[in-house]
């Protein structure tokens, strides 16, 4: 059965961005379909609270490589908090729309971003660093070090 993807999804799954693994990344995430068989790896690197560097590994259909490819271009940029809340729907809105029979695809590139993050955040943990750091104690910290407003709330 063919699908009618979007001029965007086909491009993204010909010309993936960001199709690789970050080596050492900050946060990895791995998540799995196993009705469909896609499996979607995401590596994210974070300096000062911000996503510097996202990157992919997917097993799937063109859907599944589209999603992250778009998802990983999305993320860029943003902070940890902001990433969070990219939605499923958000990446197939950006894509131009997916076949609904495809929109899991959207949903494991959510799930992986996720995944990404709440490993980034537990590595913070175990190092004893705040799992995110507010935008204004990063201006706090360049302007007045002895700011404490807002760390770890």
């Amino acid at each position: 059965m063919a699908f009618p993807y979007s001029e965007k999804v086909m491009d993204h799954f010909m010309n993936p961005r960001n199709m690789g693994e970050i080596a050492d990344a900050d946060g990895v995430g791995t998540v799995g379909n196993p009705s469909c068989g896609d499996v979607m790896r995401l590596y994210i690197k974070v300096s000062d609270g911000l996503i510097t560097d996202a990157k992919f590994k997917t097993f799937g259909c063109g859907a599944a490589i589209a999603t992250s490819s778009m998802t990983t271009e999305m993320v860029k940029g943003k902070s940890v908090e902001e990433a969070l809340q990219l939605s499923n729907q958000a990446v197939a809105e950006a894509l131009d729309g997916l076949p609904s029979a495809k929109m899991h695809c959207s949903v494991l590139a959510e799930e992986a971003l996720r995944a990404a993050i709440d490993d980034f955040k537990g590595k913070n943990k175990e190092a004893g660093k705040p799992d995110v750091v507010m935008d204004c104690c990063i201006r706090c910290e360049r302007e007045e070090p002895k700011c404490d407003k807002g760390k770890n709330e």
